[in-house]
C-alpha cells in the first residue's frame, strides 16, 4: 500500500486519516503528540520521521500558521502532496515544494461523518497514478468534484460556507414552526427530516427549479409561503452569502501569496 503521511491531526486531518487508514499505510504528525495517540496512530516523534518514508505527505494544517520554513521541513524530492488548507493557491505550494504532483482539496466539515463535499484541482503536470490515489482520499470522506482552481473561492461559497448556511435556514425554520407551537427540539427534527426528503426529489436528472412549481398548488399553501420569501428577499440574502464568503475567499488567497512569495 501507498505510505500518507498526515501532518495535522485536527479535526479534518484526523477525519481523512480514519477513513483511508485501510486503504494506505498513515504516519501522523501533530505539534500535540496526545491528538494521534487518542484516535489510535502511533505519533511520529518529528515531521522528518513522518515524512521520511512517506509517498503522499497530506497538509492538513490551518493556513495561517503555513509559511516557507514550513514548506521547507516537508520538502522531500519524489514526494507528492495533497493540501487542504484553504486560501494557499497551488502556484504557492508548487514554488515551495518542487513537485509536480500536488492537489488541493477544499472539503467541509462533514468529512468527519464521511459526508463531505470536497472540491479538487492539480498541479499542471501531475501524474495520473497520483491523481488517481489523491481522488481516492477524497472520496474516501464523501463526494469529490474536480474543478479548476479559479473556481474555488465559488466552491467556497457554495459548500464550504453553505454547509453553515443550510445550518441557519434549519435553525430559523425550527424556530418558525416554534412561534407557531411546536417545542424546539421536535421542530428541528421535523425540519432536518424535511430538509433530507426534499433531496430525494432531485433523482433522476430534476434539479430543483423543475422541482419546486410541482410542489406549489395553485392559491395553495407553499406558493403562499414561496410569496412571502420573495417579498422577504431570501433568495438574494442567499446569493449575496455565497458570494461575499467567495470573495472574503479570494482575498485569503491574495494574502497567501503574498507571504509565501
Amino acid at each position: 500500500m501507498k505510505k500518507v503521511a498526515v501532518i495535522g491531526m485536527g479535526n479534518m486531518g484526523s477525519a481523512i486519516a480514519l477513513s483511508i487508514r485501510d486503504r494506505f499505510t498513515l504516519t501522523a504528525f501533530d505539534i500535540d503528540k496526545e491528538k494521534a495517540g487518542v484516535l489510535g496512530f502511533k505519533p511520529s516523534g518529528s515531521i522528518d520521521e513522518a515524512v521520511e518514508d512517506a509517498d503522499i505527505i497530506l497538509i492538513a494544517i490551518k493556513p495561517q500558521f503555513i509559511d516557507k520554513d514550513f514548506l521547507k521541513s516537508i520538502k522531500r524530492d519524489g514526494k507528492s502532496y495533497i493540501s487542504i488548507a484553504a486560501g494557499i493557491p497551488l502556484s504557492a505550494l508548487e514554488e515551495n515544494l518542487g513537485s509536480r504532483d500536488i492537489a488541493r482539496f477544499m472539503p467541509n466539515l462533514a468529512a468527519k461523518e464521511k459526508k463531505a463535499v470536497t472540491a479538487v484541482c492539480f498541479s499542471k503536470d501531475a501524474a495520473e497514478d497520483f491523481k488517481k490515489d489523491a481522488m481516492e482520499v477524497a472520496n474516501s470522506i464523501g463526494s469529490a468534484f474536480i474543478l479548476p482552481e479559479k473556481s474555488f473561492s465559488a466552491f467556497i461559497g457554495a459548500s464550504g460556507s453553505l454547509i453553515a448556511f443550510a445550518l441557519e435556514f434549519i435553525r430559523a425554520s425550527a424556530m418558525g414552526a416554534v412561534n407557531m407551537g411546536i417545542p424546539y427540539k421536535e421542530a428541528e427534527k421535523i425540519v432536518s427530516d424535511t430538509v433530507a426528503s426534499a433531496l430525494t426529489l432531485l433523482k433522476d436528472g430534476k434539479n430543483a427549479g423543475e422541482v419546486i412549481p410541482s410542489i406549489c398548488s395553485a392559491s395553495g399553501t407553499t406558493i403562499r409561503g414561496m410569496e412571502a420569501l420573495e417579498e422577504n428577499g431570501f433568495a438574494n440574502a442567499l446569493y449575496k452569502a455565497v458570494k461575499a464568503s467567495a470573495e472574503r475567499s479570494d482575498e485569503l488567497e491574495i494574502d497567501s501569496k503574498e507571504r509565501l512569495a
